[in-house]
């Protein structure tokens, strides 16, 4: 699977003990991204804290993003925002630092109509760089239904979408609906899965990979599960699926990216704590999280 396809990684973004951004943090973990075989990364997103970040941190890790992947592998930056002129300066940041391609999100707060979701997609995808439409309700309070998806993936360089809406109805009707008669044409849309927990089910059913957020720590093994999909061998996707569950579950246990940071700092690789309004870890969920860790047999560092 090339571009959009096959295993991405949505990026945290590495802070000090003292809440600065760690920039060699962030390029150490994208070289272990690279040498783990991941197969494209996403900064600015969600788990990279996008909305604590000032324009001065984003630029600089778009920079780093773009030169560390050095077009080894594709960088998708997120670019999204409740305002459609902000956004539309966001993804032609994007374009002129060479990112690959732009992750725009569902405007949020808004609940914008179904014209609004038009004609915002529309202005993103005016820059001229590939846009992955970002549907998630559950943070952005506006499902995109299919039909609607349709509109939107007929416009010029709307490239695909990166789907968490958590509905494996809504996830098939997309494939059935666009990729699969864009295959058809001669074209492509992507379908990515926007949820760790549902990458072998999208996959299965003719999707294209994930944004996974444990991939941050473990891309190999994402890796390894969307590879074993697209390969046919779904006993082992199968086999790598549940032996990720219980970490993936842990890895969702309070507000991404608040677990994740906590189990990769344990394991020694540069993630720092997250920016308020994200808090530390409860104590109960600490444990839960340091059980899959171990079940799953990471050592810990620190």
């Amino acid at each position: 699977m090339t571009q959009f396809g096959g295993a991405f990684t949505a990026l945290i973004t590495p802070m000090t003990e003292s809440g600065e951004v760690d920039y060699d943090g962030f390029r150490r973990l994208i070289q272990f991204q690279i040498t783990e075989g991941i197969d494209g990364i996403v900064p600015l997103g969600t788990t990279g804290e996008n909305p604590t970040l000032d324009e001065d941190e984003e630029d600089k890790l778009i920079e780093i993003a773009v030169k560390e992947a050095g077009g080894k592998i594709p960088v998708i930056v997120g670019a999204g925002s409740n305002d459609t002129k902000h956004m539309v300066s966001y993804v032609k940041r994007a374009k002129k630092m060479g990112a690959d391609a732009a992750l725009v999100v569902t405007p949020y707060y808004n609940k914008p109509n179904d014209d609004g979701l038009l004609r915002h997609f529309e202005a993103a995808a005016s820059v001229g760089i590939p846009i992955i439409v970002y549907n998630i309700a559950s943070r952005t309070g506006r499902n995109i239904p299919t039909p609607l998806m349709k509109e939107i993936a007929k416009i010029p360089n709307i490239a695909g979408v990166k789907e968490s809406s958590g509905d494996l109805n809504q996830m098939g009707d997309v494939i059935r609906e666009i990729a699969m008669p864009r295959k058809a044409e001669g074209g492509k849309f992507w379908v990515l899965s926007g949820d760790d927990p549902l990458t072998l089910a999208l996959t299965s059913m003719g999707g294209d990979g994930v944004i996974s957020v444990i991939s941050n720590l473990l891309p190999a093994k994402v890796k390894a599960l969307v590879k074993s999909a697209f390969e046919g061998n779904y006993e082992k996707a199968r086999e790598l699926h549940y032996e990720l569950i219980p970490f993936i579950k842990a890895a969702f246990i309070e507000t991404n990216p608040v677990p994740i940071k906590q189990a990769m700092k344990w394991a020694g690789i540069p993630a720092g704590p997250a920016r308020l309004p994200l808090g530390k870890l409860a104590p109960t969920s600490e444990a839960v999280l340091k059980k899959a860790m171990i079940d799953l047999g990471i050592e810990f560092v620190r």
